[in-house]
């Protein structure tokens, strides 16, 4: 696993929250009454400001925007955007659950509108790549893969070395 110093962690997890808050309201829209996701975005950005870890907070605010995930499951883009803030702020613990944050984002872009979905994944992968400081862009952003298979967008995240 690569290690990140930790301006660059903070840099990740800053970036990863700004991920997963783009895609939030297709969340909030379907959820209003759980405030699981906003909760751990929230969570994520209180460690970059203060830079105080308590694991107990970041593992429940990463588990609760999780399980709101599994209670959104029967629609796919409120799914993918609980994931995207529960990675979010399991960024301060591990570095590459930013990777996370925005590999769930760009799924729920697809999600949230399959007809457009080759347009508006490549409009969010731009926006986030050009969110990146130039150091981390190409590393991370070289693991976020987008294709076009069978008429479907399909986001997956490379592994493998270094990861």
């Amino acid at each position: 696993m690569k290690k990140y110093r930790k301006q660059d962690q903070i840099l990740m997890a800053t970036w990863a929250a700004d991920c997963a808050e783009r895609v939030l309201p297709l969340f909030e829209k379907v959820y209003p009454e759980d405030d699981r996701p906003r909760s751990a975005i929230e969570a994520c950005r209180t460690w970059v400001q203060t830079g105080v870890f308590r694991m107990a907070e970041i593992r429940g605010a990463s588990l609760g925007a999780h399980a709101a995930a599994r209670d959104a499951k029967e629609n796919d883009a409120a799914c993918f955007a609980a994931r995207a803030a529960g990675q979010a702020v399991a960024t301060a613990h591990v570095p590459q659950h930013a990777y996370g944050a925005a590999y769930y984002a760009l799924k729920a872009v697809a999600a949230a509108d399959p007809a457009n979905a080759e347009v508006t994944v490549a409009a969010e992968w731009d926006w986030q790549a050009g969110r990146l400081p130039e150091g981390l862009r190409e590393e991370i952003m070289s693991r976020i893969v987008v294709q076009e298979r069978g008429g479907r967008v399909v986001v997956r995240l490379r592994k493998g070395e270094g990861f």
